[in-house]
């Protein structure tokens, strides 16, 4: 199985230290790296603006990996030298077109806010249609996923990718305020039955049929599922996406069903009740909403208490479930009928 994997997406075969650590759990390179496949190959974005919208989710993330791969491949696709520092300087640094500027705006506000103001989304929408649009926002979507992971697991950048983050560029990420929740879908769902998120990426076939084949968390993940959902309801608070929280409570995740205190995830892992590893898992997914990786100890501590392969499954589980969190809110995915709102407790990071 792993030599069909490094045959799928190892250039040359010659599989990067990303994929070397991922084939420790080879279904969840093989979903990864296919969606990775996807947004560098049958996405509709123009190299140029990928590239930009990648490393600058990487400097984002202070992601070392995916910044020095992308270096190289900006580079084969027109990126000069200047271009690609002034990426990590942001979009007011002189020197970008106006669209340019937006593209780096959006992975800021994504990033940061996990969500898309009007302004930045009328300005994407005035140059882009809406699978390019789908496109630009899932491409920072599915790097920020893909970054929190690699940080967490410490993967470092491969010895032929030499180019690194610039130091003396200061880490300065300034957005408007977030804007409340909105009310009318930005994607308008396709007509039929089923769950309006997948009725809105349907919206966009090949992205669509793309995503569908990354789901590894809910298919193949063997982390127990009252875990899952903990890590993936404490990131749909942390990105204010009451979409995700009201699946997750009820139709998709059923923590309800489970019994889990639902009430108490809105609160974190200093409300009372958690056991140990509770509160170990819902400490990392706010580390991974707060600092972009999980410190040392409650690495160790995920390790020691559910086995490496698990951690990797927690971790995965909020990384991916950020992901949807901010396409949800981008897109304005409204609930469905019955769907049970956010608590009015607790506080969001």
């Amino acid at each position: 199985m792993h030599k069909g994997i490094v045959a799928k997406y190892a250039a040359n075969g010659r599989p990067g230290n990303a994929l070397r650590t991922l084939l420790h759990i080879p279904d969840l390179a093989d979903n990864l790296m296919s969606f990775q496949a996807y947004q560098m190959n049958g996405s509709t974005l123009a190299p140029r603006h990928r590239e930009i919208l990648i490393l600058r989710t990487s400097w984002l993330l202070n992601n070392e990996n995916l910044w020095s791969e992308h270096v190289s491949l900006a580079r084969t696709v027109g990126l000069a030298a200047a271009e690609i520092r002034r990426v990590a300087e942001g979009a007011d640094a002189k020197g970008w077109s106006p669209f340019e500027s937006t593209l780096l705006r959006l992975a800021d506000q994504l990033f940061r806010n996990a969500f898309v103001n009007d302004a930045l989304y009328k300005a994407l929408t005035a140059e882009y249609d809406l699978h390019h649009t789908m496109d630009a926002i899932m491409t920072v979507n599915n790097f920020t996923t893909l970054g929190l992971l690699y940080n967490a697991l410490g993967i470092q950048p491969d010895a032929w990718n030499p180019d690194r983050i610039p130091q003396d560029v200061p880490y300065r990420v300034v957005v408007p305020t977030r804007e409340p929740p909105l009310a009318v879908a930005r994607v308008d769902p396709v007509a039929g039955t089923g769950l309006a998120v997948s009725r809105t990426f349907d919206r966009h076939p090949a992205l669509a049929a793309a995503r569908r084949g990354s789901n590894y968390v809910n298919r193949q993940s063997k982390l127990d599922a009252r875990f899952r959902e903990l890590m993936i309801l404490r990131t749909g608070w942390n990105c204010r996406s009451e979409y995700e929280w009201a699946q997750h409570v009820g139709t998709v995740g059923r923590a309800r069903e489970m019994g889990m205190p639902v009430e108490n995830i809105t609160r974190g892992p200093d409300a009372p009740g958690w056991s140990a590893t509770e509160r170990a898992l819902l400490t990392a997914a706010d580390e991974l909403y707060r600092d972009s990786s999980v410190s040392t100890s409650t690495w160790a501590s995920l390790a020691a208490r559910l086995g490496e392969v698990d951690a990797v499954n927690a971790i995965i589980s909020a990384a991916n479930y950020r992901q949807v969190s901010m396409a949800l809110n981008a897109f304005g995915v409204q609930l469905d009928p019955g769907d049970e709102r956010f608590p009015a407790i607790g506080s969001r990071q």
